[in-house]
């Protein structure tokens, strides 16, 4: 086994009010929480909204700092790295509503993240996520943006990094039913192809299908690892939705019950 990343006893706690005395009292959202990521894996976390699969994932990439134990990385202990470390050691994050900024263009941020200018290498990349049209490179990174092209900039800033470790949180989030087809293709594609470690937080049944390691996560804790099969009489039993807050009931074929 080649563990590229390690969790080893995490706990991460918040204030349950907004005073920061020592003696106020804390919340647990990740208790005692232990999993390594092998290199070059699909791996997916669920589980029921509040459970904490999102802040393991800002653990990794050191956006929260663990209240207690370790995590290593290639087999160096990065407990307290920056995110920016963090990030040139090869972690690199996919945000569930990702940044627009005003007056930077696409090529803009896409040179910065493949740390060049060279246009033909900057269509090579968005090419891989699906997109052929050339003006795509100059569009304004604004709100003007669709939903769907956003996520497509962002997932292409991830790519453009080449990163060990790819974590996406909630990449389906604003974007069509149509599209998360071919996000799971190319999500699929990059791990194979560069052997990227690939981490989705998601609710949606097309990415933990695709996931060679369900982790299903509750109350801070990982209560199943497996496949989406074995999960399954868990997830029935929370209730958890296949889209997200976008379930329309039990009859609704996006939901797992």
């Amino acid at each position: 086994m080649n563990i590229m990343l390690e969790l080893r006893n995490l706990l991460f706690k918040v204030p349950t009010t907004e005073k920061s005395p020592e003696d106020t009292p804390q919340r647990t959202i990740i208790d005692n929480l232990t999993f390594t990521f092998e290199s070059g894996q699909f791996y997916a976390i669920t589980g029921p909204n509040g459970s904490g699969k999102t802040t393991i994932a800002k653990l990794i990439m050191g956006i929260h700092p663990a209240t207690q134990g370790r995590i290593f990385f290639n087999g160096k202990d990065i407990t307290t790295l920056p995110i920016h470390e963090r990030a040139a050691a090869g972690i690199v994050y996919g945000f569930q509503h990702p940044a627009r900024f005003k007056g930077m263009s696409f090529r803009d941020l896409l040179s910065i993240a493949a740390d060049t200018d060279d246009e033909n290498k900057l269509v090579d990349i968005i090419a891989r996520v699906g997109v052929c049209a050339m003006n795509f490179l100059d569009k304004p990174v604004d709100s003007k943006l669709s939903g769907g092209e956003i996520k497509k900039m962002e997932l292409a800033t991830v790519i453009a990094s080449q990163p060990q470790v790819a974590i996406y949180d909630e990449p389906d989030t604003g974007i069509d039913l149509w599209t998360i087809g071919p996000m799971v293709e190319l999500l699929k594609r990059e791990q194979k192809e560069h052997r990227t470690t690939t981490i989705v937080v998601s609710h949606n049944r097309a990415f933990l299908e695709a996931a060679e390691t369900l982790l299903l996560v509750k109350d801070g804790r990982i209560a199943y690892v497996g496949d989406l099969d074995g999960a399954m009489p868990m997830l029935e039993d929370l209730s958890v939705c296949s889209f997200s807050d976008t379930c329309e009931g039990e009859n609704d074929a996006r939901c797992y019950r």
